[in-house]
């Protein structure tokens, strides 16, 4: 079991967003922190107090997800604008755009191998792009409603993703088929993602709670509900033992998952915490909210060496070694509230180390101040397009974002009959989204036996002539003899 050292402390904070901080990441080297915002701009914080911050314009809508590669030398990001954005972080704010869905990007992430990016969308689909090509490479289309967040397996074979139809998939990467769906989640799944040995997964969702499934036995493992509003994202410590949440009741918990119980609650920000990392050595980590601040946290806490416990999984001889989450007792799953004896922590000191960092401006500015007064700090446009005649619409009040269910003829404001009409239009559009996943992925497949043909043909085309060559010289070596 884990002992407590000392408690996690605030050791600084970064202001330069305008708009709610919605997602983080480290990067490998543990040097600097990218976050994404609603104001359409990424930045780049650099960990060392003197250094300037970097501010990247480009997307034309709120960010929605961010992470570094697994070298270091790229940034990846999605947005509201359909689009996902690869960043060489060194250059002058260059960026390739990918215009990924025909609606807004949720989630992206890399491959733990850097060659592979999966994107999850609205549009009910995930799709697996290339890095190195640039291009897309395939979907994977059987959600029946937006889909949240998708990750890959540390081994880069599985593909979690969840959705708003309340289920959570996993996907095989060479078949790329739908092996296993997790249907027990309660309602809309929000964020999903691999713990760092890959044999188990969490979800969170909107009704508020946590679980964790061991993915080679299908089982639920743990099951927690400590927070009182919406779960917006978690984050695994690297050894696996610890996992930090972030919702929408204002506050970041840690779990400790040996143990299977709250340990510590952190009360940082002023409005809903939208975002949380910890670093790749977890000696630190990260969240983001709606308060347009990202706080820099201490972890503390755990009195193992991160990077002996890595190299212990390293050395591990079995190809399926039982996840950490399973040493539990008892080993049935059971519901984990949050209890009295957890500490609240309320941090008093907003910054321990140093001023906000001068911010340095990359890329072209897409948006004059007037557009941004009018539509404010990248606020997210009404969202339409669910099954079943109901979807969900964002309201921004003072600077927080509420998330309300609207009936169909309440948004629109048209009678019933138009209504169903209008039903009718989006099961249309459901189906054509899906014929032109389709279509995109045979035209992909065919280009590249068009180009393995016209290889061959060259190849066949040097030989002939190879043959014609060597005919030629016998027939003079004989008609010289």
């Amino acid at each position: 079991m884990a002992s407590v050292l000392e408690d996690p402390s605030l050791e600084r904070h970064f202001k330069g967003h305008k708009g709610a901080v919605t997602c983080a990441d480290f990067s490998p080297n543990n040097n600097q922190l990218v976050t994404g915002s609603a104001d359409t701009n990424l930045m780049i914080w650099n960990l060392n107090p003197k250094a300037k911050a970097l501010r990247f314009v480009g997307h034309r809508d709120a960010i929605t997800s961010v992470q570094f590669s697994p070298c270091g030398d790229l940034v990846v990001s999605a947005s509201i604008d359909k689009t996902v954005r690869l960043w060489t972080p060194r250059f002058n704010g260059e960026s390739t755009v990918f215009k990924a869905h025909m609606a807004p990007v949720r989630s992206v992430s890399f491959s733990h191998n850097g060659q592979r990016l999966v994107t999850a969308s609205d549009d009910k689909s995930l799709k697996v792009w290339s890095v190195h090509r640039q291009r897309f490479l395939y979907s994977l289309s059987q959600h029946t409603n937006w889909v949240r967040c998708a990750r890959f397996s540390p081994d880069g074979r599985l593909i979690v993703s969840c959705g708003d139809d309340k289920t959570v998939r996993l996907w095989d990467t060479n078949t790329r088929q739908c092996i296993n769906t997790f249907t027990d989640c309660g309602g809309a799944v929000t964020f999903v993602d691999f713990n760092g040995s890959g044999t188990c997964i969490a979800s969170t969702g909107s009704n508020n709670t946590l679980k964790i499934w061991d993915i080679r036995t299908n089982k639920l493992l743990q099951h927690y509900q400590v927070h009182s509003a919406g779960i917006n994202c978690f984050s695994f410590h690297p050894s696996n033992n610890y996992l930090i949440s972030a919702s929408s009741d204002n506050t970041v918990k840690i779990l400790d998952l040996l143990e299977g119980r709250l340990i510590y609650t952190l009360h940082g920000h002023k409005g809903p915490v939208l975002a949380v990392m910890f670093s790749r050595r977890g000696d630190v980590f990260a969240s983001g909210g709606t308060d347009s601040e990202v706080l820099l946290w201490r972890t503390n806490f755990d009195v193992f060496n991160y990077k002996e416990v890595l190299k212990g999984h390293r050395r591990r001889l079995n190809p399926d070694p039982s996840p950490h989450v399973n040493d539990i007792y008892p080993r049935s799953p059971h519901l984990h509230t949050a209890p009295s004896s957890s500490i609240q922590i309320s941090p008093t000191v907003a910054d321990t180390q140093s001023a906000d960092p001068h911010i340095v401006e990359m890329g072209p500015v897409l948006f004059p101040n007037t557009q941004q007064d009018r539509h404010g700090h990248g606020s997210e446009a009404p969202r339409g397009g669910a099954s079943g005649g109901s979807g969900q619409a964002s309201v921004e009040e003072e600077g927080h974002t509420h998330s309300r269910t609207y009936a169909l003829e309440e948004r629109s404001g048209l009678p019933r009959g138009f209504s169903t009409t209008l039903e009718h239009i989006v099961q249309q559009l459901d189906v054509l989204t899906q014929t032109v996943a389709v279509l995109e992925e045979r035209l992909s497949l065919t280009e590249d036996k068009l180009k393995e043909c016209l290889d061959n043909q060259a190849r066949i085309i040097v030989q002939a002539q190879r043959v014609e060559e060597q005919a030629a010289e016998n027939e003079s070596e004989g008609s010289s003899a």
